[in-house]
């Protein structure tokens, strides 16, 4: 049996503790600055499996030890980014990996350590570079939810493809015994891509869930071929020569001068294309020596072979991957990438979503504006399980990732200047989510404005003044990855703000977590309307939310909201569009895909058409919203058995919802600051974070 057992100090790694099992070494290593978990010291011929690592947990904590707020959404505007590595860390700490010697194997970040319980084990599969650390803008906030492992290929080794596949088939195989109901996530670049393909195809019985980024399916001969060549012949000592020649030496006074200046664009936070690009030449320019010891001559040689041998592998084994996929695609990439055979990856696969990030390039994971956990939640492809469970593996928003959500929708917040009433347990009405109950299970139920225009101000809202997050039940719709019709990356903020696929279940088991759960009773038919519909409810005859709100005590709160007809007019809706023949071609289309959850019902609810409204903006006015007196049904269980008393309550809530509607219709009129100019001078004599007043309540 084949073992590598690491001593007190070799190529740059340093002993801090060990112990041997099986063949297997494991041991804390420090590699010069930062500190990694080896989690399996091996070569490639060794057939013992590694163990898993100890899952850690912690209290979420800031940078600085102290303990996170009770609230971090209250200050989200100021919210700084989730990832805080760039490239410069990546070639920084690439440089103590560099001189590594020995055979693939794997490691853990130490910043990784603080997953949740039963995280799912994932697997990083590096590409061109081997050193594992294509993650490193990652690690952190992936090993909240994961634990990671990342696969070490050293400069010198020369394992092969098929050999690296035995490896990583090894490890699926001891973790899949050790935890047969977890699901394994392999994430793989680049060529780690096409090994992540080979594993799965071996073994279709293991549950496998892959994440790959700019999968290589060919090799651009144009490029390539005149790179192999210009290889070949040149000598061994060329990058040496240019090292001596430019001065790009490790402490050298220009190696120093362009490292400050990339530390000087990161720290002052220079943004946008230009200045990423500018701050990524700085760190390439400084790290030279680096680039040249992870890609000496021969190992680029090297890695084209591995390169072109893992790629004629993954094409041939192709038709027997059945695990789940999703194709991560940058826009530019030409090298590596044939859009023809991601195409028939997307068609062969048997479960595979492709996203495509277009204004990205080959090196996807040290990008700016790519944040893989972002990804992950938007595409509910995150599971602990079998399944993905909308509740139990749901993920909540980050600070940063809220203050997105409100950078996307800042010119509807900010032109509608939304005012939230809300009434006490005394009937008194405030101003303010003061009056809505901040102990769950809580039922919120109201009107749908068109094209649902109310969520984000709503949603939002609720985060930063009470810290509760609402999961509102959405249309099936929103959760199809799948679709010609839109662009799905447009139902991503849907589902990272905790959207739920609608159904009597999903009620049910919100209600029985004690959530705060968002349900509109009209659904599409509210928010697509038709002309001179506006304000008008389209719910069901029968009760349906009543008996299973008084099952778990849930408050029942009714609210309406206005303002639609203050930002836009609708022009063209789904009457008018039916009369043109290509629209009425794509109203069919998109009915169809996204079916219709009242079909049967001859009721105007049963008129679900999916369809996009024709509107005309206007100047905005204002967004008001207004929460009714909580309805208690907590000890009324058996009384709302009956169905008379279960109609009774249900058609209370009804009308609530619309007294709340006709109440701010009433009162905006007398609102001095409805329209925009009011609100403008107010806030540029007062402020513009100050809060805009409003009518007198």
């Amino acid at each position: 049996m084949a073992v590598t057992l690491l001593g007190s100090s070799i190529f740059g790694l340093s002993r801090i503790s060990s112990s041997s099992r099986e063949g297997v070494h494991n041991a804390d290593l420090c590699y010069s600055k930062r500190k990694y978990r080896l989690t399996e010291i091996k070569s490639v011929a060794s057939s013992t499996t590694p163990p898993g690592g100890n899952r850690i947990q912690r209290k979420n904590k800031d940078e600085d030890g102290a303990t996170v707020a009770k609230s971090p959404y209250w200050k989200v505007e100021a919210a700084r980014p989730d990832l805080k590595k760039s490239l410069s860390d990546f070639l920084d700490e690439a440089r103590d990996f560099a001189g590594d010697d020995g055979p693939p194997r794997w490691f853990s970040p130490l910043e990784s350590a603080a997953q949740a319980p039963d995280s799912p084990l994932l697997l990083f599969l590096p590409g061109i570079d081997g050193t594992g650390l294509g993650l490193i803008r990652h690690h952190k906030k992936l090993g909240e939810i994961f634990d990671i492992w990342c696969l070490h290929i050293p400069v010198k080794d020369r394992t092969p493809a098929k050999d690296l596949v035995k490896l990583i088939e090894r490890t699926i195989k001891s973790e899949n015994n050790r935890f047969p109901n977890r699901p394994i996530y392999i994430v793989g670049d680049s060529i780690g891509s096409c090994l992540a393909l080979d594993v799965a195809a071996r073994n279709p019985n293991i549950d496998l869930v892959l994440i790959l980024a700019n999968p290589a399916t060919h090799v651009n001969n144009f490029l390539s071929q005149p790179l192999s060549g210009m290889l070949n012949i040149l000598p061994d000592g060329v990058p040496t020569l240019l090292e001596e020649i430019f001065g790009f030496k490790q402490g050298d006074p220009l190696t120093a001068m362009l490292d400050a200046l990339t530390n000087e664009i990161a720290v002052h936070q220079i943004g946008g294309v230009g200045g990423g690009m500018l701050r990524d030449l700085f760190a390439v320019s400084c790290n030279l020596p680096t680039l040249s010891k992870i890609f000496p001559k021969d190992t680029l040689l090297w890695k084209l072979e591995l390169l072109k041998s893992a790629i004629a592998s993954a094409n041939s084994h192709i038709y027997a991957v059945r695990a789940e996929t999703m194709i991560l695609l940058s826009g530019r990439d030409q090298w590596l990438l044939n859009e023809e055979d991601i195409d028939r990856y997307s068609r062969t696969l048997p479960k595979c979503l492709v996203r495509r990030l277009k204004d990205n390039g080959q090196f996807l994971f040290l990008e700016d504006g790519v944040d893989l956990v972002t990804i992950i939640k938007g595409t509910c492809f995150y599971r602990r399980g079998k399944s993905h469970d909308h509740l139990k593996d749901y993920i909540m928003p980050t600070p940063f990732e809220l203050k997105q959500q409100l950078d996307d929708h800042r010119y509807l917040i900010d032109g509608t200047s939304p005012v939230m009433l809300s009434t006490l347990e005394n009937g008194k009405v405030v101003r303010g989510l003061g009056g809505v109950p901040s102990e769950g299970p809580v039922l919120y139920v109201g009107y749908h404005m068109l094209l649902g225009f109310e969520l984000a101000p709503f949603l939002t809202q609720f985060l930063k003044e009470k810290n509760i997050h609402v999961r509102g039940l959405a249309h099936p719709l929103i959760f199809i990855n799948n679709t010609e019709l839109v662009d799905p990356q447009m139902f991503d903020k849907y589902k990272i703000m905790g959207g739920v696929p609608v159904s009597n279940f999903s009620i049910y088991k919100l209600l029985q977590s004690k959530s705060h759960v968002l349900l509109y009773p009209g659904g599409v038919r509210e928010a697509l309307h038709r002309k001179g519909e506006a304000y008008k409810l389209f719910w069901p005859e029968q009760a349906e939310f009543v008996r299973v709100a008084s099952k778990f005590g849930a408050k029942i709160v009714p609210f309406g909201a206005v303002g639609e007809d203050d930002i836009c007019d609708l022009v063209l809706d789904a009457d008018d569009q039916r009369k043109i023949p290509f629209l009425n071609d794509f109203i069919e289309e998109a009915t169809r895909q996204a079916g219709n959850l009242r079909e049967g019902d001859d009721s105007e609810l049963g008129k679900q058409e999916t369809y996009f409204p024709g509107l005309l903006p206007k100047i905005p006015g204002r967004f008001y919203y207004y929460f009714g007196k909580p309805i208690e049904t907590a000890g009324k269980e058996q009384e709302l058995r009956d169905k008379e008393k279960a109609q009774e309550l249900y058609l209370q809530v009804k009308s609530e919802v619309e007294q709340c509607i006709a109440y701010l219709k009433v009162k905006r009129e007398s609102d001095p600051y409805r329209n925009l100019l009011p609100r403008i001078l107010y806030q540029a004599s007062h402020g513009f974070s100050s809060e805009i007043p409003t009518f007198d309540l």
